[in-house]
């Protein structure tokens, strides 16, 4: 179910992959950017791989999809065309929505083999070839969308796994009371693990979730069997005959046929972890077949059994095979839900590098596997928005209502960043992109406008936390741009500055000086501060950019730029993509390939603190000032992000008034 993973090993997904890393995946070697993922057993380990991170979203969509779409038809599941309708609605939305719109086209628009939203929003800007607010605009809608559907989505999964209880043979009525408080414990304890890294985890997600499909494929064949009838539901004509009997309800029931899609875009965010090719060929060959025969197999269940339409997919298990298909149901519900909280962090990491959020605290969990990271912040974020929905909406059907509205948001975002991608990198014409394009925005609008309908029913629970997000992306990158203008217009160019201590030499101190600074070309804070109150100036002075690519990734021969400025200051520019973190101490090794070396024993790292106060007079309103004063005051140490040894740190601080 859900997620833009990032849109994220991440995203997720997203972008961001939002895998962790599984055994299969680590074994195969890196991926293939173009898709050309390796042969034999290395591509069934990523085949396998992908089934239990990329399709875990989607695969749990069947516990709870189609008793949602029967319960608001007209008749409620008991009319036949109800049935046909609810089933080939489903089936069509898997094929046009999954099949055409991301295994086939969008897969196509990757950045370097990397998907996801902003991903494609930096392939976008790289297409037009400048910044532009509109595709920017997109980017941050499409961020904020996910980080509301990974609130949402372990919280409907697991409790919709949980909720089998009920339906438990001889003890349900016994066990319905604690159906909430278990979902509750088993999340917490999910969120709580997250510290400890989840690679040994992820090495089970494949495994356990190709069982599920194959659970579920076999569920549903062995009803189809005993009813044959509902395969007319593969023909498209009962899905428009349902709605058109629907009248104005049918549009309204999209937002539930919705659901059975729900982790589409998990294919397109995670193809930089698995590649195109182990992704597609695990949809095409095992996801999709599965998926269409628990649905149909769901429908079948009910044309014999109208009661069923109550819960459908567990009226289909045998007494027998009860408990074992509901631990399995649970479990792989905990693995959807871990792909999108990995897919936050990936997607989180991603947001940071490109300058939509501050800096935050980015661990690594593996020495291995370097997707593989965890962002407390992000994590504590996440499990009090899930508690809090699960005190809000206590039963699935509830957070049925709520869920949806997040990710058809997202993926109508991707169907507008790739209006920018065939239009300005492939070329296309414009008939030829109106042509391609418009059938995939008509099919996300109609979605997107169905589940707007739910704003009653819960629905504002994830427009208000991604209003929320935008406005602290848009506050963020607002804020920092006031306070770069605002320096810039208060500093002197080193140009300048080069030329007046050449005429005029200050006293000279040993070793290396470098000073971190966002913009080259003026006298950073620390340095105008060291010459003001210390008087000194170093032998050696580098001044120090690190820039965040449109790329996932950066060459480690591209990494480093050296440009000399005098005998005594040379500007350097450590360049890294958009899902990489920053590690100044390794990127100044690679400098002695360029003839410039460092004793980080005798080198200093100054950087400029700057205390931001409030000022009505100029730049944002007072409260949006208030958001950017407290989002740079909780932002990580530069030291840590940037990984620099704190003993060789020296920190000189100025006020700036926004």
């Amino acid at each position: 179910m859900a997620g833009t993973h990032p849109e994220t090993a991440g995203a997720a997904s997203a972008a961001a992959s939002s895998a962790p890393a599984t055994a299969e995946s680590a074994a195969s070697g890196p991926p293939h950017a173009g898709g050309h993922g390796p042969g034999g057993a290395g591509k069934i380990g990523l085949i396998v791989g992908a089934i239990g991170v990329v399709f875990g979203d989607i695969g749990t969509s069947p516990l709870y999809a189609m008793r949602e779409a029967l319960a608001h038809s007209r008749s409620g599941g008991e009319a036949e065309l109800a049935v046909l309708g609810t089933v080939s609605l489903m089936f069509w939305a898997l094929i046009l929505v999954v099949t055409v719109k991301y295994v086939v086209f969008l897969m196509r628009a990757d950045n370097k083999g990397e998907g996801g939203t902003l991903a494609l929003m930096a392939l976008a800007q790289h297409a037009i070839g400048r910044r532009s607010g509109l595709v920017f605009l997109f980017g941050v809608c499409g961020a904020a969308m996910f980080y509301g559907d990974g609130a949402l989505t372990p919280a409907v999964s697991v409790l919709s796994a949980v909720e089998g209880l009920r339906d438990a043979p001889g003890v349900g009525q016994a066990l319905s009371p604690f159906v909430l408080p278990i979902a509750a414990a088993i999340l917490i304890g999910l969120f709580m693990v997250q510290a400890r890294g989840t690679a040994s985890m992820a090495r089970a997600f494949g495994p356990i979730t190709t069982v599920w499909f194959l659970v579920m494929a076999g569920l549903g064949l062995s009803h189809l069997v005993g009813n044959p009838e509902i395969l007319r539901a593969l023909s498209p004509h009962y899905g428009v005959l349902f709605l058109i009997d629907n009248g104005f309800l049918g549009f309204v029931l999209l937002g539930s046929v919705f659901l059975a899609v729900t982790g589409a875009e998990a294919l397109y965010t995670d193809m930089g972890h698995f590649g195109k090719a182990p992704i597609r060929a695990g949809w095409l060959w095992f996801v999709l077949p599965c998926l269409t025969l628990t649905y149909l197999g769901q429908g079948a269940m009910v044309l014999d059994d109208r009661a069923a339409a109550a819960n459908p997919f567990w009226a289909m298990i045998p007494d027998p095979l009860y408990w074992p298909v509901l631990i399995l149901a649970t479990l792989a519900t905990i693995i959807a839900s871990q792909a999108v909280i990995t897919g936050a962090f990936s997607l989180t990491q991603q947001a940071v590098q490109l300058g939509l959020l501050p800096r935050l605290t980015i661990l690594q969990t593996s020495e291995s596997q370097a997707g593989q990271i965890y962002v407390p912040g992000v994590n504590m974020m996440l499990l009090a928005a899930v508690l809090i929905l699960l005190v809000l909406f206590p039963t699935s059907s509830q957070l049925a209502g709520a869920y949806g509205v997040s990710v058809t948001g997202a993926m109508l975002v991707d169907t507008l960043l790739a209006w920018f991608i065939v239009r300005r990198l492939w070329k296309w014409s414009l008939p030829l992109s109106l042509l391609g394009l418009a059938p995939f925005l008509a099919i996300d609008l109609a979605f997107f406008g169905s589940n707007l309908l739910k704003v009653p029913q819960g629905a504002w629970a994830p427009l208000l936390l991604g209003g929320i997000l935008v406005l602290i992306m848009w506050t963020w990158v607002r804020g920092t741009r006031i306070l770069t203008d605002k320096t810039r217009k208060d500093s002197l160019p080193l140009a300048d500055l080069v030329e007046m201590l050449r005429a005029r030499p200050p006293h000279r101190a040993p070793g290396t000086a470098i000073f971190l600074t966002s913009d080259p070309d003026i006298a950073p804070v620390a340095l105008m501060h060291n010459l003001k109150h210390n008087k000194v100036l170093h032998e050696k002075n580098i001044i120090l950019t690190v820039r965040t690519a449109d790329r996932p990734r950066v060459d480690p021969a591209k990494r480093v730029s050296i440009e000399p400025i005098s005998e005594d200051f040379k500007k350097l520019t450590l360049s890294y993509g958009f899902m990489e973190q920053p590690n100044v101490p390794k990127a100044l090794g690679l400098c002695r390939k360029q003839g410039l070396k460092f004793d980080i024993m005798s080198t200093s790292f100054f950087l400029g603190r700057r205390s931001v106060v409030p000022s009505a007079a100029a730049g944002m309103p007072l409260w949006q000032d208030r958001i950017f004063i407290f989002l740079m005051r909780n932002a990580a140490n530069p030291t840590d992000f940037f990984r620099i040894p704190p003993g060789r740190v020296v920190e000189l601080g100025t006020q700036v008034s926004v």
